[in-house]
C-alpha cells in the first residue's frame, strides 16, 4: 500500500474497528432481555462473567458471542483486505479492543476485555486462539477461576503468535493488550493472591 492511501486508509478502518468495538454486547443483551445495566449489578462489569452472575448462561452466552465477534469481525475483514497489511491488522485488534474498554457509546466505561482480545487473537491466528484456549482449560478446570484462567491465557498468547511466526506488530498489539488486561483485572488479581476470588457457578 502506498504511503498515500496509508494516510487515508489506516485512519478510517482503525476508527471503524475502535466503534465496532465499542458496542457493548454485555449492555444491550442486558437491555434487550430486560436485565439489570451489568455496570450497576454484580461486580459492575459490563462482561460475560458478570452477567451470567445477573442473567444466567443464556444471556451470557450472547454477551461472550457478542464480545467476541466485534474482535473477531473487523480483523478478518481487515486480513481479507489487506493482507499484506500487517501493522493496519495489528492496529484493527488493539482498535477493536480498545473500544471495549472504553466505549465512546457508553461513557468510556467498559469491560476488562477478555473476550473481544479473544476474538481478535482467533481472527490473527486460529491455531494461537486454539492454543491459547487449551491454557484456559488447564487452568479453569482445576480451579473454576475465570479471571485467573483468562489472565494466564492471554499473557501466553503472544508467545503462541511469536511460535507462528506472526509478524513483530502484532505481537506487540497483543503485548499491549496483555498489559491492558493486566491492569483493568488488578483487584481481581489481589483477590487471587489472598485467595479470595471467586469461583465460577453454572446453576442458572
Amino acid at each position: 500500500m502506498s504511503s498515500t492511501l496509508q494516510i487515508f486508509i489506516y485512519p478510517i478502518v482503525v476508527v471503524l474497528a475502535y466503534l465496532i468495538g465499542s458496542l457493548s454486547a454485555a449492555i444491550i443483551t442486558c437491555k434487550i432481555m430486560g436485565l439489570p445495566d451489568p455496570r450497576t449489578t454484580g461486580s459492575n462489569n459490563p462482561g460475560a462473567t458478570n452477567v451470567l452472575r445477573i442473567g444466567g448462561k443464556k444471556a451470557a452466552i450472547f454477551t461472550l458471542i457478542g464480545d467476541l465477534l466485534k474482535g473477531l469481525i473487523p480483523v478478518m475483514i481487515v486480513k481479507f483486505v489487506f493482507p499484506t497489511e500487517p501493522l493496519l491488522i495489528a492496529l484493527t485488534a488493539l482498535a477493536a479492543f480498545l473500544g471495549h474498554l472504553f466505549p465512546v457509546f457508553f461513557q468510556f466505561k467498559g469491560g476488562k476485555g477478555v473476550a473481544t482480545a479473544l476474538g481478535c487473537i482467533i481472527g490473527l491466528n486460529l491455531w494461537v486462539a486454539l492454543c491459547a484456549f487449551g491454557v484456559w482449560l488447564a487452568i479453569f478446570l482445576p480451579t473454576r477461576i475465570s479471571s485467573l484462567s483468562a489472565l494466564t491465557a492471554a499473557v501466553v498468547a503472544p508467545i503462541f503468535l511469536w511460535l507462528f511466526d506472526a509478524s513483530i506488530s502484532v505481537v506487540i498489539a497483543i503485548v499491549i493488550m496483555d498489559i491492558l488486561l493486566i491492569i483493568r483485572h488488578k483487584e481481581n488479581i489481589q483477590r487471587i493472591l489472598k485467595g479470595e476470588e471467586k469461583k465460577m457457578t453454572f446453576k442458572k
